[in-house]
């Protein structure tokens, strides 16, 4: 089906709910909803995914009994307009040092211990392969999933389904929604095997739909790419999905170090790399005392702050960007990279400390960000999370109004910067 005709057929869509229901000033019931998800399966869905390849049988059954799961977060109910979070949801983007909580970490690393050695013939078969180290797995394994003691509740459909018609990144999971009946019509998994998690998720790696087609692995060679139930299916899929993105066998994730006052935090970011031995003769140096391993110095990192001066600072390399390919949080990244250091060498928590900083509400960053726009900063979205382009803006400007650079959203600077 050519896009114009796809783009006719929406549009004859839209128009049928129109003079079905009329336009949404109230609250629809789920009833009418109901009826509305499935006029919309049938009417806009199916002919997309019928000129994908995909069959009725395999149509059907994947919508068999399939309700609209009005329960699930982020939904835009008919009638409403998506609206900005107020407040800060997701951890990857709060409080540095509640993620970081010894509880949680702790977990993530003994469990990734006892599996290393219970695992260690096909972790170095992987890694002889991919090249990623079975350390880097384990943690994204554990923090993913528990090591596979997270439960997949939910019907991957039900999921995909519902937020395809109701979300507000409707475009997204339409996508993952018919890559899951890809699946199904390829024989890869049957229907009553698509568990999923609340994002719609798939199996111990938590790959999206898209990712599974692309990534997933039948390591063990029983002829099934199994992520739901085979341990050495899980831990390839997750590296081949590294490997994908560009992991750099024989490299690490990167260094903890300190930074002088003299060398500025809006320097950090993956766009402003240098040569680990230009950052060592700007007076970066490894936290303890201990030199950079000589075959770094000629290589490529990049400073990474991610709570500005109000926490642990680190000189990265490529491969810290690979590993936030899985979750594009800094501090996602840095607790997979810190949980498989602890995996691989022994524990050792960082030698700075993470400030009182992180505690904003989304909305209050969200302007402050809008401010620095204003005044021509790139923040690279104003989101209400604080990346790394929001935060070597807020250095930029600080050090421009006369202010010491800490490069973190806080309280005085949504008020100063108008």
């Amino acid at each position: 089906m050519t896009v114009f005709l796809r783009g006719l057929c929406r549009l004859a869509f839209a128009f049928l709910l129109i003079s079905l229901l009329g336009p949404f000033t109230h609250p629809v019931s789920a009833a009418a909803i109901d009826d509305q998800f499935r006029a919309w399966l049938q009417n806009d869905l199916w002919p997309e995914a019928k000129a994908k390849g995909i069959s009725k049988k395999t149509f059907d059954a994947a919508f068999d009994g399939v309700k609209p799961n009005l329960k699930l977060p982020d939904l835009v109910m008919p009638g409403e307009k998506p609206t900005k979070p107020r407040k800060q949801e997701q951890a990857e983007f709060g409080s540095p040092g509640a993620y970081f909580a010894e509880k949680t970490i702790g977990a993530v690393v003994t469990g990734g211990r006892a599996r290393a050695a219970a695992n260690a013939k096909t972790l170095a078969a992987i890694e002889k392969r991919f090249g990623v180290p079975g350390s880097i797995l384990l943690a994204i394994w554990g923090r993913e999933t528990g090591f596979g003691a997270a439960k997949m509740p939910y019907d991957a459909f039900e999921v995909l389904g519902t937020k395809a018609f109701l979300s507000a990144r409707k475009d997204f999971f339409r996508t993952e929604l018919l890559a899951a009946l890809e699946i199904v019509e390829r024989g890869l998994e049957p229907v009553g095997a698509m568990k999923s998690s609340w994002a719609g998720a798939l199996g111990q790696p938590q790959f999206m739909p898209t990712s599974f087609l692309k990534h997933a692995v039948d390591f063990d060679g029983d002829g099934r790419v199994d992520i739901w139930n085979s341990v050495p299916d899980v831990l390839g899929s997750i590296a081949n999905y590294l490997d994908h993105y560009g992991w750099v066998k024989g490299r690490g994730w990167g260094f903890e170090v300190t930074v002088p006052a003299t060398v500025s935090c809006s320097l950090e970011g993956p766009d402003q790399g240098k040569k680990i031995a230009d950052w060592a003769a700007m007076g970066i140096k490894r936290v303890g005392g201990k030199p950079f391993p000589p075959a770094e110095l000629k290589a490529e990192g990049f400073l990474l702050m991610p709570a500005g001066r109000s926490g642990p600072a680190f000189v990265v390399t490529p491969n810290f960007y690979v590993i936030k390919q899985y979750n594009n949080s800094d501090l996602y990244g840095l607790f997979i990279s810190h949980a498989a250091d602890r995996i691989a060498y022994g524990d050792s928590n960082f030698a700075g400390k993470w400030g009182d900083v992180g505690g904003l509400l989304r909305s209050d960053v969200a302007a402050l960000q809008r401010a620095l726009e204003a005044k021509g900063y790139d923040v690279g979205s104003a989101d209400g999370l604080p990346g790394f382009k929001t935060r070597r803006s807020i250095g930029k400007w600080q050090a421009k109004n006369g202010r010491p650079a800490t490069c973190f959203p806080d309280a005085d600077l949504v008020s100063a910067v108008k």
